[in-house]
């Protein structure tokens, strides 16, 4: 099971209010289930958004974030706990040490490097954890169509496409990702 998730998101809001109010939604299904949170350590768009509303929800909040960010005054000061580390490189190889999953709302290319640096050490072995899409108003289904592309094309196989996980609503998404969760721990390819 899913017990820390590491959020990926976008350090702006987006331009349609939808993407805030899904974020909303899954830091408060993760904290009726009592997951944890792990992400990006910033307060600014989506990402302020989420710490702020788990705090609110009485969730515990892992904060992992470059010097350089902390330096532009974008770190959420107001986390459970917070991390600061030399560069994005170690930033993502922390927030894999510290989740047991991840999951994917809005964001841009900060969101997409975290997303498929997860999927590439995944594929390479360097650990076995899931990985979904939260899918609002549509988001990532350009994303899932070029990645079954990618698949037809012969640079992908379909084991590993049916590994990024698609949903459509939190409950959803954490309910994917204790199964593969489940499925990895037990042996079974997700």
């Amino acid at each position: 099971m899913i017990r820390k998730l590491a959020v990926y998101c976008g350090s702006a809001p987006g331009s349609d209010p939808a993407f805030a109010d899904m974020a909303r939604a899954l830091v408060r299904e993760m904290a009726a289930r009592d997951v944890d949170m792990v992400y990006g350590g910033g307060r600014l768009g989506l990402m302020g958004i989420i710490a702020d509303e788990m705090l609110a929800a009485g969730g515990k909040v892992h904060g992992v974030i470059p010097q350089a960010l902390v330096d532009h005054e974008v770190a959420h000061t107001g986390l459970t706990e917070l991390t600061t580390v030399a560069n994005m490189h170690e930033r993502k190889a922390k927030m894999t040490e510290l989740c047991d999953g991840f999951v994917a709302l809005p964001g841009g290319i900060g969101t997409l490097d975290e997303l498929f640096e997860a999927w590439t050490w995944n594929a390479l072995g360097y650990h076995a954890k899931p990985f979904c899409l939260l899918n609002v108003h549509g988001f990532w289904d350009g994303l899932a169509g070029f990645m079954d592309h990618v698949r037809d094309s012969g640079f992908l196989s379909q084991a590993r496409r049916l590994q990024l996980l698609k949903a459509e609503t939190p409950a959803e998404a954490l309910n994917l990702l204790d199964e593969a969760a489940k499925n990895s721990e037990q042996g079974v390819t997700w």
